[in-house]
């Protein structure tokens, strides 16, 4: 079959199948004497792997790792769940900075009035300097971070915008 044919078959672009080539994380397709790249099906079954451990999040490193373990019969089982159980751990670590993240727009976003004046916390917070900024505290909670809501540094007194009845997210 063709690259468009693999690519369809495959589920994986067909730039992207150049690129695997190009960067030998799948090896290269035999040509046709005409030059077209021709596929089998155990190439289409790489390609499948391949697209179902980027699925998952695995990186191109990974992947040629996982790749060779799958081509070794000799592998240890063991091998391929370590990779696993670090991908996962990387998955959570960055599920868990994404979750900082939401929880301190959440807070600022709790603090805007949202109304038609023109002082915001969200972007005063934006515009603190690096050290100042959410999530960037010695301790790394990322609610510790955020000043006070309502607050700037030029204008320590004045209060907080009103709720709108909504108290922030308790945990």
């Amino acid at each position: 079959m063709n690259i468009g044919e693999a690519s369809r078959a495959s589920g994986v672009s067909a730039r992207m199948i150049r690129h695997y080539e190009r960067i030998g994380l799948v090896p290269p397709a035999s040509r046709s004497d005409s030059g077209y790249r021709h596929y089998g099906e155990a190439d289409v079954h790489r390609l499948r792997f391949v697209r179902r451990a980027r699925d998952l999040g695995f990186s191109v490193a990974e992947i040629a790792e996982l790749l060779s373990l799958w081509n070794d019969r000799s592998r240890h089982s063991a091998d391929v769940k370590r990779l696993a159980e670090a991908h996962i751990a990387d998955l959570e670590a960055r599920i868990a900075r994404l979750r900082e993240m939401a929880d301190t727009l959440r807070t600022l976003s709790d603090c805007c009035a949202g109304d038609d004046r023109p002082d915001c916390p969200i972007l005063e917070e934006l515009g603190q300097p690096e050290a100042g900024r959410a999530g960037d505290d010695a301790s790394g909670d990322a609610k510790t971070a955020v000043r006070q809501p309502g607050r700037s540094a030029g204008n320590p007194r004045r209060a907080a915008p009103a709720r709108s009845g909504r108290e922030a997210p308790t945990k």
